[in-house]
Order: structure tokens, then sequence, then C-alpha cells
């Protein structure tokens, strides 16, 4: 009897996170992949991004078409909630997996654990500095396993409470596709996103919902920096969280500028071969903290977004600072010094490791019903 796996992926990111795992199952005859997909793959304002996942030819996809996205993230957890349950239902999967920190995972959590189905969260235990690391943990205490990227983020989950049994090791899924020869060629990229230069930067910045009173007067000052850099520039839209209209709408300025072009979204593939030859990544995506390290790509983090995710031992290609355009044309001027490799996310093997976990009869025989293990009362 096939095992059923039902993903949920709401953002490009997630999906790029999950997609090695989803087709290795896709391939394997004990398996039967479902693909639940909501968010912000159905904003046509952010690229439909949910045709990227149409093309990668899964036998058995829903896009929840009707499933509106508006700017409140607590009407979109409900909305999201109301569908899937439908949804699961119908397939009734043996499993439902999520990944992150997103209102999309959260919703895909708590359906989950309502319909006494298996959840296995992706990314777990990781620090984001804002709301969304809220949303990572109350995931978490709704999964019944995990798959971790870091033995840091192991002991997090530890800490909170969770099983150590539940808990699996096994890197940054992403990082699988990172270090495969089947990328597409950097010509290929610039032929497919009409990329008029060969020299770049790429600039990804999203909003924090909890500074959004300031969200103007921060990205004004990234905004008067590029500008002022004599760099080039890709610039990746951000996510679709409140203050991305704010975002959006300073980077009009970029606009004719001749130093950016702008894309909605970036295929994930030549997203990532553009990063491996990009000068530097700057802004305050996960991207510039874990994929730039793979490939010793300088990274400039800017501001609270990813507070936490990052050390000074385990990030030798980061530069960190605040949003502030001579501290930013400072650290710019100096990229060249900060292109170091690391591998504290993952070794290329994740899909492998996970794979090995979920063949084995004894993963299956996991406990619904969950146990906080207290520590140090």
């Amino acid at each position: 009897m096939k095992r059923k796996i039902l993903f949920l992926s709401g953002t490009r990111a997630d999906y790029g996170k999950m997609k090695p795992l989803m087709q290795a199952l896709e391939q394997d005859d004990g398996f039967e992949v479902y693909v639940f997909v909501c968010g912000m793959h159905l904003l046509e304002k952010f690229g439909s991004t949910y045709h990227e996942i149409e093309k990668d030819g899964y036998r058995n996809i829903y896009i929840a078409y009707g499933l509106a996205q508006t700017k409140n993230m607590s009407v979109n957890l409900g909305a999201t909630i109301q569908y899937l349950s439908g949804y699961v239902e119908h397939v009734q999967p043996d499993m439902l997996i999520v990944h992150g920190d997103r209102a999309d995972a959260l919703a895909g959590a708590v359906v989950g654990a309502l319909h006494n189905r298996v959840v296995a969260h992706i990314e777990g235990g990781e620090l984001s500095g804002t709301i969304d690391e809220s949303i990572r943990h109350a995931v978490s205490k709704f999964a019944h396993v995990h798959f971790v990227c870091t033995e840091e983020a192991k002991k997090r989950l530890i800490q909170i409470g969770e099983e150590e049994d539940r808990i699996h090791v096994i890197g940054s899924p992403d990082i699988d596709v990172m270090m495969a020869d089947t990328l597409p060629s950097l010509q290929d990229c610039m032929e497919r996103y009409h990329i008029p230069f060969d020299q770049y930067g790429i600039l990804m910045y999203h909003p924090v919902t909890t500074e959004y009173d300031r969200i103007g007067k921060k990205i004004r000052e990234v905004v008067d920096a590029v500008l002022a850099s004599g760099q080039n520039y890709i610039v990746v839209y951000p996510n679709n969280d409140l203050g991305s209209e704010v975002i959006l709408n300073e980077y009009k300025r970029l606009e004719g500028s001749g130093c950016a072009i702008l894309f909605p979204s970036l295929r994930f593939e030549y997203f990532l071969s553009l990063l491996k030859n990009a000068g530097f990544i700057i802004g305050n995506s996960s991207a510039g903290i874990r994929e730039s390290g793979i490939y010793g790509i300088p990274a400039i983090d800017i501001g609270t977004r990813q507070s936490g995710r990052y050390s000074v031992t385990n990030s030798p290609n980061l530069q960190h600072v605040q949003e502030n355009k001579e501290e930013i044309l400072d650290a710019i001027s100096c990229v060249g010094q900060y292109g170091k490799s690391n591998f504290v996310f993952g070794k290329g093997n994740s899909t492998q490791k996970f794979m090995e976990i979920v063949r084995s009869a004894d993963f299956w025989e996991i406990e619904i019903q969950k146990h906080f293990v207290d520590h140090d009362l």
C-alpha cells in the first residue's frame, strides 16, 4: 500500500526547500504525492508562481484558486484552514508536510493535527526575529515529527518540550539542488530573464510586519544606498506581508535607473545560478544567511528580520548593518573581504537522509499523541 504524502506550499521560498523531497517521493513506488498550493503562489502581482509547480508535473496538484489573499494575515490563515480541511478529508493523507514559518504552514499544521494526520515540519527550531518566529514555534508544537537543519535547531525543539526521538537532523533540502550539476548556465539565465549586465548584486528585502510604521523610512535608506553604490542589481519582489506595497512603491525609483532590473519572482533553479554568479546579495532574505554561504557569496544582512539566525563564527561571508545609507555603502565597498563558504545548514545529502527515514517501517509507528518533556524544572 502506498503512503499518501501531502505537501502544502504557499510561497516560492518554501517550494524551493521542499521540491527535492517532493520529487524523490514522487519517483518512489512506495509513496503517492499530493500538493496543496495556496498563499502567495496565487498572486499575479508576485508572479503567479503556482505555474512553476504545475510545470514540474506532479500527478496530484490542487491549486486553491478560490482562496483569496488579503493583507490581513489572520484572515488568510482562517481561509486556508477552511479550504485545506476539505482537501485533507478528501485525500486522507498519511502525512502532511509543511515548511518554515509562514501562516500557510501554521494552517497546514493545525488542520493536520486536528484531523489526526501525522504532521511533519521542515526547518523547525530556527530563529527568525519577527512574528514569523512565533509562527515557526507554533507549527513545531502542532507537528508530530521534525526534519531540522542543524543540531542547534534540534536543541531548541528539545528546549520547548519536544521529544528527541521525533527530531531528525537532515540539513536543508534546497542545498541538494544547489550542489547538483543540473542548474542552468549563467548564459541561460541572462537570456531567459533578459538581464542586461554581467556583474551584479542581488537585492531581496522583505517587510518586517512588527515594524510597519518604519518600513517607509527603512526602505528609502536601502534604495538610496543602492542608487548611490554604482553597482548593478537584480531585484526580486518582497513577499506579500503587510508593508510589501510600501517597498514596491519605493522600488519605482529603481525602474529606469539603468542600474537595476526587477522581477516579481525567479524560478528557483535560475535564482540559484544567478546567486552563484553574483558579486554579493543584500537585503534581509534568509537566502543571504543560508544559501549565500554555500556558494561563498558575500552577503549584507540589513535590519532585524534575520536576527538570531547567524553568528560571526558560522557566517564568515556575512556583514550585518542597519537600514542606514552610509552603513550599507560601507558594507558594499568591502564585500570582497567576505567571499567565504560555510556548510552549517547542510552538505547536499538531505534528500537521501529524508528518504531513508520515511522508508523505514519504524518511522510510521509514530504516535499522534505527543507528550511535553520537562527539562530542569
